[in-house]
């Protein structure tokens, strides 16, 4: 008995003796640096963004004139990291948040340092994928999907891109709305259907979003993968094919089935692939700001791929990830006990 409690007096003990190390600010020799400690809301909820491993961080090797701060708001700001730690609703509701929320979660993914296990992960043809990936990574997409894509967003006037992304989404919205009721969302399954009739009629064929003027915001768009991955159906294996990137078996089959509704039924070959490729190059363009990510990640492969398992696993569970356990009783006493024994 006196020695089980020795062991949790101890561990109590450095537990406040490293919680004082941690909230002690180390000096710095460039005065232009400045280290900003996480709040206490983040703190609490223990494995957030804002809980950041300075010890991990060089401080020296900081670029500060290469910081992006506009890029701040697109990858774990405070409202998005704070919905997902609590794991109520509200995270990713609607279509504009999604991303912000996902760029968080993903960004906790990669600081995991590989301590972050991501369930679902069958990957039966990683040779023939990095040998993919490294096409994508290497030649395909610094010499041609990231300068066409920046130059279709600097070039084109913002009026034509949002004219184009309001009709290309408003296409995806039927599939959507089967979608949701599928996954017994009644809810976001009558802002599709009424986002659909409405855009469509008044809005020039979904040219204009007269819905969002309305205050009928557009939820995230729900694909059948999705509905399968709700009722259990496992991702399948993960291919990585040149310039389409990453797709799980779930994944092409769920897009199969949601091209036989309409409107995208009526669609050829041509119209399809220019739907995709304007999509694209909207999305390319929105992850430039995540690209220090990748870069920064021990192996690039690896974490693109379990951040697309990730999305997949967030979108099939409506919004709901599950984080891996923190280390329990057990642990420190194993702990404990190594310490007793030298």
């Amino acid at each position: 008995m006196d020695t089980t409690l020795n062991k949790h007096l101890l561990a109590i003990a450095i537990s406040l003796t490293l919680t004082a190390c941690a909230q002690s600010p180390a000096e710095q020799s460039s005065p232009d640096v400045t280290l900003v400690e996480p709040s206490a809301s983040a703190v609490e909820q223990g494995g957030d963004l804002a809980a950041l491993d300075t010890d991990a961080v060089d401080i020296d090797a900081v670029d500060t004139d290469a910081v992006d701060t506009d890029a701040a708001g697109g990858v774990g700001d405070s409202e998005s990291v704070t919905a997902q730690a609590d794991g109520i609703e509200g995270f990713g509701d609607d279509d504009e948040d999604y991303d912000d929320d996902l760029a968080a979660v993903l960004e906790e993914v990669e600081q995991g340092g590989g301590e972050y296990s991501v369930p679902g992960v069958y990957d039966p043809f990683e040779g023939f994928n990095r040998a993919m990936w490294n096409l994508n990574y290497d030649y395909l997409d610094p010499y041609l999907a990231r300068p066409i894509s920046l130059a279709y967003v600097d070039y084109t006037p913002s009026f034509i891109r949002t004219g184009i992304r309001n009709f290309l989404a408003n296409l995806d919205e039927p599939a959507s709305m089967v979608n949701s009721a599928l996954m017994l969302n009644g809810e976001e399954a009558v802002r599709h259907f009424n986002r659909f009739w409405i855009n469509s009629t008044f809005g020039l064929l979904g040219l204009i979003d007269i819905a969002s003027a309305a205050d009928i915001r557009k939820p995230v768009d729900k694909q059948f993968g999705d509905t399968l991955g709700k009722y259990g159906v496992s991702n399948g294996p993960y291919f990585m094919f040149p310039v389409y990137g990453p797709l799980t078996l779930r994944e092409g089959a769920g897009d199969i089935v949601d091209g036989l509704y309409l409107p995208l039924s009526a669609l050829n070959f041509w119209q399809s692939l220019g739907k995709w490729a304007f999509e694209g190059m909207e999305d390319r363009a929105a992850l430039v700001k995540q690209e220090a990510i990748l870069k920064d990640s021990p192996d690039a492969y690896i974490f693109t791929r379990d951040a697309y398992i990730q999305n997949k696993n967030f979108r099939a569970s409506g919004g709901n990830v599950e984080l891996p356990e923190q280390q329990d009783d057990a642990y420190l006493d194993d702990f404990m006990d190594e310490i007793d024994g030298q």
